[in-house]
């Protein structure tokens, strides 16, 4: 019996199902429910994330789980679970976990609450849906969904900064759908199929009608991957509450675009054939230039959330940029980011939340001596700021060296050049802040403080941040253990894409 659950096709459903059926019982729950609702809400996120480590156990044993059915001729609805696709479920489950515990208290006292974590839930489902999906038109349905659900999330407060942010936000993200739609659809007047293939299924030689293609495909992935000049609702973004920006930068919105090019040169045009046709360095240019870009922009901000967002802007398209080069150490560079600035970016919006929620902090140039009164969140924040500097040995350095590596063996050493600058750019935007968290003394007391027992701040809100920071460490020291992202995304590039 245990066997069969291990072998069942249909996990891939199940875990699909959890968050989809806890957004169903979450809004139908009164407000006043807070506690069956947190109920709901973490045995939902505990249950999928225990489906997706079943699955992880089996992708690596070397299963495949495949659930497919026909909606009409010609068009499949198919979830599989593949070493990639379990790389991006598993980032989304776990910190699902740790961001539902964040929302719980970050939300405690605000109104709509039931609303809230019913499109939080059909959020996390979308984004579970994208990393299952087994073929463009699957993904494609989740992609759009993604965006529909995040809308509410993004405009929850109310307000008309709120909403305009959110109007900015539909605008971009369903523009850049109808430009993935137009494509796939042309892709499949072309080829036939729209089914992920190992090794790509378009074949050569390349075609001005594949290369248009492939141009709309990365346009439309590249509005929520934040790609130059396709990044201006990001920032804007940030107007929601914390949890959702996370939750955007970290796990989904973000995360989907990115991994959704990923798919698109590596299981439909192929990386081999996309880098032989010339694919592949152009896109490589524009992801430096946003690197280059999100970096000048953040050294500029003052308020912290938005410097985030920009940081943001530039580090999704390390994973791009990586990608395009082609070789097994760039591609393993590019593909662990995909967890480790997960990882480190929602470390920072947990912590810039914290600060945000308990002293009603928002700009940089008011956190002068919060070290000492929250050093716990500071802590957590310095280290998820040396991460992305890539200070050795965090999980930051190990992306940046091992796409250092990766661009010398592709024999492209001026990525080397734009790893370096953008170090430098991140240490000029991060230090600043870290400065004043511990070495500058602030003028006046801090508002008068609510007690939380000996925790600096409600206990909903304090572990999540230290929880993921011990992973920024973590991730870096074990870099070289079984079952490491580095170590998943070793087995993932030699299993599936340059064996």
């Amino acid at each position: 019996m245990a066997e069969d659950f291990w072998l069942n096709p249909w996990l891939p459903l199940m875990a699909l199902a959890t968050s989809m059926v806890a957004a169903v019982v979450i809004f139908a729950l009164p407000e006043e429910r807070h506690g069956l609702r947190t109920g709901v809400n973490l045995a939902a996120s505990l249950l999928k994330l225990g489906l997706i480590t079943v699955m992880v156990w089996g992708v690596f044993q070397g299963l495949e789980y495949r659930l497919d059915f026909t909606m009409m001729p010609g068009i499949e609805f198919v979830l599989r679970a593949d070493p990639l696709s379990m790389m991006f479920a598993g980032l989304s489950a776990v910190l699902w976990v740790l961001t539902t515990a964040y929302a719980v208290g970050y939300l405690e006292y605000s109104p709509n609450r039931s609303r809230f974590f019913g499109f939080f839930s059909l959020c996390v489902a979308s984004t579970t849906g994208i990393a299952l999906a087994g073929n463009l038109f699957t993904f494609f349905l989740f992609y759009e969904m993604l965006t529909l659900a995040t809308y509410p999330l993004v405009v929850h407060r109310g307000t008309e900064k709120a909403l305009a942010a959110g109007r900015t936000y539909i605008i971009y993200t369903l523009s850049g759908g109808a430009l993935l739609l137009l494509g796939m659809a042309w892709l499949y007047a072309e080829t036939g199929t729209l089914e992920f293939t190992q090794g790509g299924f378009v074949e050569g030689p390349l075609t001005p009608s594949l290369a248009i293609i492939f141009a709309l495909l990365i346009a439309g992935l590249g509005v929520k991957a934040a790609l130059f000049p396709l990044h201006g609702w990001l920032p804007q973004a940030m107007v929601a509450p914390a949890p959702v920006s996370a939750l955007l930068h970290a796990v989904a919105v973000v995360k989907a675009g990115a991994f959704g090019i990923v798919r698109v040169v590596n299981d439909v045009f192929g990386i081999e054939f996309a880098r032989d046709e010339g694919l592949l360095l152009p896109l490589a240019w524009l992801a430096a230039f946003t690197i280059t870009y999100g970096s000048l922009r953040a050294l500029a901000q003052q308020d912290l959330k938005r410097m985030l967002a920009f940081s943001t802007v530039s580090q999704v398209s390390y994973i791009v940029l990586g990608l395009c080069l082609a070789s097994p150490l760039g591609m393993v560079g590019g593909l662990v980011h995909l967890l480790h600035q997960g990882i480190m970016k929602i470390t920072l919006f947990f912590c810039a939340g914290n600060y945000a929620e308990t002293l009603g902090v928002h700009r940089i140039d008011e956190l002068d001596g919060a070290g000492r009164r929250m050093p716990a969140t500071s802590i957590a924040f310095t280290i998820g700021a040396f991460g992305m500097i890539g200070v050795p040995p965090l999980a930051g350095f190990i992306t940046k060296w091992t796409m250092g590596l990766g661009a010398l063996e592709a024999n492209m050493p001026w990525v080397v050049l734009v790893l370096l600058v953008s170090s430098v750019l991140n240490a000029a935007y991060f230090l600043p802040v870290v400065h004043r968290l511990w070495f500058r003394a602030r003028e006046r007391d801090w508002p008068e403080e609510v007690r939380w027992g000996r925790l600096e701040t409600m206990s909903w809100l304090l572990w999540p941040p230290v929880l993921t920071a011990a992973a920024v460490v973590a991730i870096g020291v074990l870099a070289s253990f079984q079952f490491s992202p580095l170590s998943w995304a070793e087995l993932l590039v030699n299993r599936e894409y340059l064996p």
